[in-house]
């Protein structure tokens, strides 16, 4: 509401000094309580910056690392600049591809390992550069996950961040949802590896309190942002900026004006504090496993992935005169439940699956809303598999 009636269009410092350096305050602040490597502070050469969703936040580095790759190579190798992502990967990637110039058929998607819980094989990657390098193309982009949508997964960050550096590629770490869980200590290690990332980004709107739209990117050189994404023109220029004594986040970013959105993130971390947010992560993340031991404990269910972070992701069992392997079945499943009108869950495909996913995420779930959505689940798959019976 604050943020809303002061009604800041803070694209540069001397628009709005306040909204600028609460941001730099926050972001920094946030940070440290990742435990982020010093480099992608504001003191270092890095620094973050509030972009309205993770995919604002990849299209803004992928243009920087494009920008840096056609410095390096000639302009004329954009149609040679190849993009390496898991299956598993947001589709907000292939998005960014196609606003970016890079041809379609230069973005490589690397089957996930279902062994490794659908999190992508760092020899998968290296064979599809190494595939490419002959042909003259030249690998400038990877991006991993921390927590896919599909299943939580958390692809392997040190071997990837290896690889990227090996091959001077720019290297992205996505955890849009997983990365509030990275504040608490026991999930930290979460984010081993990001010590190689030349990006990082992580939704506080999407499981930290804080109301949307505000998504954290960190880089460790804002120079490539600024570079790709700076202009000029005559009536924005001014004496701070010409300085180069301040922060002007027009320049990393895609539009021009921006809302006071750090001002959102301030009054949650200030109203609650490190260890509340801490409780309010970690308890989500118990309630999550509540459900995956109801589901356990139900032989007509399975569930389909190991649990990581509040997801759970689980199937009910077809009958053996199943044609489709459950595909409907669990879609009735998931379409009833939701018809009822008390909970809503959605659904995924893994390794030609159809997946239900149950989440917690929202700031007043509580034990017996756990109860009572699988006891809807139960009584809905035990109309369901009677139907069948009788068919």
């Amino acid at each position: 509401m604050l943020s809303a009636a002061f009604n800041i269009v803070g694209f540069s410092w001397i628009t709005s000094p306040a909204a600028t350096e609460l941001e730099v305050i926050v972001l920094d602040w946030f940070a440290k309580m990742l435990k982020l490597p010093s480099q992608f502070l504001s003191t270092a050469l890095g620094g973050g910056v509030i972009q309205g969703t993770a995919s604002e936040a990849v299209l803004v580095v992928l243009l920087a690392a494009r920008d840096r790759a056609l410095r390096k190579h000639g302009k004329t190798s954009l149609d040679k600049l190849v993009v390496y992502a898991s299956d598993q990967t947001h589709s907000a990637l292939q998005k960014a591809c196609q606003i970016a110039g890079i041809l379609p058929e230069n973005m490589r998607v690397v089957m996930a390992d279902c062994d490794r819980n659908y999190a992508v094989a760092p020899e998968a990657v290296s064979k599809a550069i190494s595939t490419d390098l002959p042909s003259g193309l030249i690998p400038f982009f990877v991006c991993a996950t921390v927590g896919t949508t599909s299943s939580a997964a958390v692809d392997p960050l040190p071997e990837l961040g290896q690889i990227a550096k090996a091959h001077n590629m720019w290297f992205h770490i996505d955890a849009a949802y997983a990365g509030s869980s990275c504040i608490c200590p026991e999930y930290q290690h979460h984010l081993d590896g990001v010590e190689e990332a030349d990006s990082f980004n992580m939704n506080a709107h999407k499981w930290f309190l804080t109301n949307f739209d505000c998504s954290l990117l960190w880089v460790k050189d804002r120079s490539y942002l600024i570079q790709s994404l700076s202009t000029n023109p005559e009536f924005l220029k001014n004496k701070a900026s010409e300085a180069n004594s301040v922060v002007d986040f027009k320049d990393w970013q895609i539009p021009l004006g921006r809302r006071f959105r750090s001002l959102k993130l301030w009054m949650v971390m200030r109203l609650y504090g490190v260890e509340n947010l801490q409780s309010y992560i970690t308890k989500h993340i118990d309630l999550a496993k509540i459900f995956e031991e109801f589901v356990i404990s139900d032989s007509r269910f399975e569930v389909v992935t190991p649990r990581n972070f509040s997801l759970v992701c689980f199937r009910l069992l077809p009958p053996p005169s199943d044609e489709d392997n459950g595909h409907k079945l669990n879609y009735d499943l998931m379409d009833s439940a939701n018809s009822s009108g008390k909970i809503f869950i959605s659904h995924t495909v893994l390794s030609g699956k159809l997946v239900l996913r149950f989440v917690v995420g929202a700031p007043l779930t509580e034990e017996h809303h756990i109860i009572a959505a699988w006891k809807l689940l139960q009584d809905e798959a035990t109309k369901l598999l009677g139907s069948l019976s009788i068919i």
